[in-house]
């Protein structure tokens, strides 16, 4: 879950960006204000990933607001004037959306910002057969997972679920395809549009099912029926 804040000195523009924060399934909003200097406590005693700010703000513009702070969250200017927002790209923006404001345009943004944190969430290093690690980003904690212990991972629209020995699970802001290119191709197998299966955790296969050993049942779909076929069967005998 991305936490946020917007500020904007018009409140119609302010509840139009904090409705649209609730309806958007991967953001939660952690405070809305209608000023700058109001948002400087919740930015010094909490966790905030990426902030809604208007640029053209009368006691201190959004960009000016942003230069002050010394380590500031990913932001998304708003504004009604295209002139001012290219400004905001100096100050490493992800985006600016222009008022007024449609769900649309704020949920291309809004995807842009879960791009960026899928990918520094994602693992630094590229399918090394060697790789006995993953560090991933869960709730607000960032938490090392043996990839020994991963059985299979679930894909569940925004996030996925990383089921692992003893039952525990994860549920990181990750894309399932982001997992499938980093986790060593060795082991790990895309066998469904929403599953990615540790293969030396299979305990039987039948009739393209995959069952694990606590009765887990996992479709082979037909897109990947033949390279999961060629993987068994360089490990068949007779």
């Amino acid at each position: 879950m991305i936490r946020c804040i917007a500020i904007d000195d018009e409140p119609l523009a302010l509840k139009q960006i904090t409705a649209y924060i609730g309806k958007t399934p991967f953001l939660e909003l952690a405070g809305q204000f209608e000023g700058a200097f109001q948002a400087m406590a919740i930015l010094n005693n909490s966790t905030v990933d990426l902030m809604f700010v208007d640029i053209n703000m009368p006691d201190m513009s959004g960009i000016d607001f942003v230069k002050t702070l010394d380590n500031p969250p990913k932001i998304i200017f708003v504004t009604a004037y295209s002139e001012f927002a290219l400004e905001g790209f100096n100050v490493n923006a992800i985006d600016y959306i222009l008022k007024p404001i449609s769900y649309v345009n704020f949920l291309k943004s809004a995807n842009k910002a879960r791009n960026y944190f899928e990918t520094i969430s994602a693992p630094s290093s590229k399918k090394e057969n060697d790789m006995d690690y993953i560090f991933v980003k869960s709730g607000y904690k960032t938490v090392r997972v043996n990839v020994a212990d991963i059985i299979y991972i679930e894909g569940m629209r925004e996030y996925v679920r990383i089921h692992l020995e003893g039952g525990k699970s994860l549920m990181p802001l990750i894309s399932l395809r982001v997992l499938e290119e980093q986790l060593p191709s060795a082991t790990f197998m895309r066998v469904h549009r929403s599953y990615i299966v540790n293969m030396k955790k299979i305990t039987t296969i039948d009739h393209y099912r995959i069952i694990f050993e606590d009765k887990v049942y996992i479709p082979v779909s037909e897109q990947y029926k033949e390279s999961f076929q060629k993987y068994i069967n360089l490990r068949s005998l007779g």
